[in-house]
């Protein structure tokens, strides 16, 4: 990726400092993380469980492409050498038990931890790991908040290759067997009718 020149009578950019191309990746990396945190948290208040699914499968399906953004550019470079303090690590505890209980009965699955390198099967959980992938884009969040935002765009790449982004795809995949058992499990003959209907426009 080229580096952006400085403008005439403008310093150089300093080391770890964000490029223009990288600082609109931090940008819209933020504003992606802000309307994820917002609608997970709007879907465990649990004041619409019909509409759980869908939305959680729009915020995982778009925090995935921003995700591979991150994992496709250049290793990002913070401006210091350790991590600014910016308090105390997000709170997850009560967005995790909200979501378990609008997702009770289907929360839990079996997962493969490392499909490359074993095949040692665990339980894992869509609550688990929405509460997870939170917990990193809020912590880059506050550096962003914060006006560090090498620092915020090396911690979500950092935090996407080490954490949130297979657990992203995990959810991802977990919500779409889900959804696929709820459109498609039915009876033949309710399928034969709705294929009819389809197919004479009723």
């Amino acid at each position: 990726m080229p580096e952006s020149t400085p403008p005439e009578n403008q310093p150089a950019a300093t080391p770890g400092a964000l490029d223009e191309d990288l600082l609109a990746i931090e940008v819209r990396t933020a504003d992606q993380a802000r309307t994820f945190l917002s609608t997970v948290t709007e879907v465990s208040a649990g004041t619409a469980p019909e509409a759980a699914f869908p939305l959680l499968l729009l915020a995982l399906s778009e925090l995935a492409a921003t995700g591979a953004v991150l994992g496709a550019i250049v290793d990002v470079v913070p401006a210091e050498r350790f991590e600014p303090d910016v308090g105390p690590d997000p709170d997850v505890d009560a967005l995790r038990a909200g979501l378990a209980n609008v997702l009770d009965g289907v929360d839990e699955y079996s997962d493969v931890s490392d499909p490359v390198l074993g095949d040692e099967v665990g339980l894992s959980s869509l609550s688990g790991d929405i509460a997870a992938i939170a917990q990193e884009l809020a912590q880059g969040l506050a550096h962003h908040d914060a006006g560090h935002l090498s620092e915020a765009l090396w911690w979500w790449q950092f935090s996407y290759l080490q954490i949130w982004g297979e657990r992203t795809a995990s959810a991802l995949r977990v919500l779409l067997v889900l959804l696929g058992h709820l459109r498609l499990d039915v009876p033949d003959e309710v399928a034969h009718e709705a294929e009819f209907d389809a197919l004479h426009g009723a």
